[in-house]
């Protein structure tokens, strides 16, 4: 009996960004083309529900998915991602108004938004899945975000250096339609997102309050 309490107990924590959904659909999310002078940026800093609403704030930011990148399979699923074998991590996938905010904003956005300088952690969630990465798609957006990394860990913001992968960009897969935004469809009914997810977002509209939609400048 014990080892059966013990095993409940590890798989509660393998995947405790999305326990408990209910009549949730598994179907994949449809992976959007940029519009007309939209660009797009590519992130994962633990669990995508905090992130994606985070980012989705940022002026100039029109669409936000989240999803799965830097792994090896193809068309993941959740589960599969969970089991930490197809090496993805929880990414958010961005979709922006280059006119409106540069990719430099949003790289330092991103790095407020969660803790860069936690190897494979996000507060409750470990494992290689909650891993902080950022894909570049240009030797001008890696530049970018070696610069980035430079200008926060010099404002020592954080007690300790940012240890998050810098990546060239080589597919993203959108995740099922229950994750995509998530945060305000659940914010009154799930507990891990008071918890967890609200004060990463919390912490990012300290730092960018400047950049903020005005409703969020509050």
């Amino acid at each position: 009996m014990n080892k059966i309490i013990t095993y409940l107990a590890l798989m509660l924590l393998v995947c405790s960004c999305a326990d408990g959904q209910p009549g949730k659909n598994n179907q994949f999310a449809a992976l959007p083309q940029p519009k007309a002078g939209e660009a797009v940026a590519t992130f994962g800093g633990g669990c995508f529900w905090a992130m994606g609403e985070a980012m989705l704030e940022l002026r100039g930011v029109n669409r936000v998915v989240s999803g799965y990148a830097g792994g090896n399979t193809k068309n993941p699923t959740y589960e599969e991602v969970c089991t930490r074998t197809t090496n993805h991590a929880e990414t958010v996938q961005i979709y922006y108004d280059p006119k409106k905010i540069s990719y430099a904003t949003l790289a330092e956005a991103f790095f407020y938004a969660h803790d860069p300088t936690t190897l494979n952690r996000q507060g409750p969630d470990t494992g290689t899945d909650y891993r902080s990465i950022a894909f570049y798609r240009t030797p001008e957006e890696k530049q970018t975000l070696q610069q980035v990394i430079a200008k926060v860990n010099t404002s020592k913001h954080y007690p300790s250096k940012i240890v998050t992968q810098v990546e060239p960009f080589k597919v993203f897969y959108p995740a099922e339609k229950y994750h995509q935004g998530y945060y305000r469809l659940h914010y009154n009914d799930n507990d891990y997102l008071t918890a967890v997810s609200e004060p990463k977002i919390m912490k990012m509209r300290k730092a960018m309050k400047a950049q903020l939609k005005p409703e969020f400048q509050k």
